[in-house]
């Protein structure tokens, strides 16, 4: 199911039209938060630990926002009270053991769409970031959460910096991994503007970013696809 207005919906490539090439992978897509969808449009194999896994994430994406505003020198409140973690949506991956697995990839080269990603990830392995141009592993530890930044890159005017991933395909799995993408509530602030803080910005520090509604930073990510570079580029001065 492809329709963009579904809160719940299953594919195997999100942008089958648009990337080079497909992925490895099974996904189901979910809409948390603020509107949670309905019970019974989620799969009764996980529909109460979705929902209530909802529920503690949330509570952990405000102390991910807590800690970045006081390291820029911020209240603490002041990530949180932008409504940057107001909306929020699961990405559940399942990567089948694939049989040639230097053919193809789980995950291609991307960074993401979203102010914040919370990573859960099973022991199987196949994460990548992109370190002055070599790929390093992520290994699994269990019990640890993957956290990454990408919207708050163009905030926090490349005070912090986002990462470059990728999801190696493997012959064994399958591999199962869920992402919690944070990125304010797309209807409520489809026309409000997000910019570098002018909190942060000196003769020395100026702007490094457009400003951009979250509507067209999503609408730009979507249009592209995974092509192997970030969305940021689009909107560098």
């Amino acid at each position: 199911m492809r329709d963009p207005i579904r809160p719940v919906r299953y594919n195997s490539n999100f942008y089958l039209f648009t990337s080079p090439a497909a992925n490895w992978r099974d996904a189901i897509f979910c809409s948390m938060a603020p509107n949670p969808p309905m019970p019974e449009d989620l799969p009764v194999v996980c529909r109460d630990i979705l929902m209530e896994y909802s529920k503690q994430v949330e509570k952990l994406a405000i102390l991910f926002l807590e800690l970045p505003s006081e390291a820029l020198g911020l209240n603490s409140n002041y990530l949180k009270d932008t409504g940057r973690a107001k909306g929020h949506a699961f990405l559940c991956h399942c990567s089948p053991p694939c049989p040639e697995r230097e053919l193809t990839l789980a995950t291609s080269k991307q960074a993401e769409s979203c102010f914040l990603t919370v990573l859960l990830q099973d022991h199987i392995g196949g994460p990548q970031v992109l370190h002055e141009d070599r790929w390093i592993d992520v290994h699994p530890i269990p019990g640890a959460l993957v956290v990454n930044r990408d919207l708050l890159q163009l905030v926090s005017n490349d005070r912090f910096k986002s990462f470059e991933h990728r999801v190696l395909a493997n012959h064994k799995g399958p591999r199962v991994s869920v992402a919690c993408f944070f990125r304010t509530d797309l209807h409520e602030s489809s026309m409000k503007t997000y910019g570098p803080i002018k909190e942060l910005l000196t003769e020395e520090s100026t702007p490094k970013y457009w400003e951009t509604t979250i509507k067209d930073f999503v609408a730009c990510y979507n249009s592209k696809g995974l092509d192997g570079t970030s969305v940021l580029l689009q909107f560098t001065l």
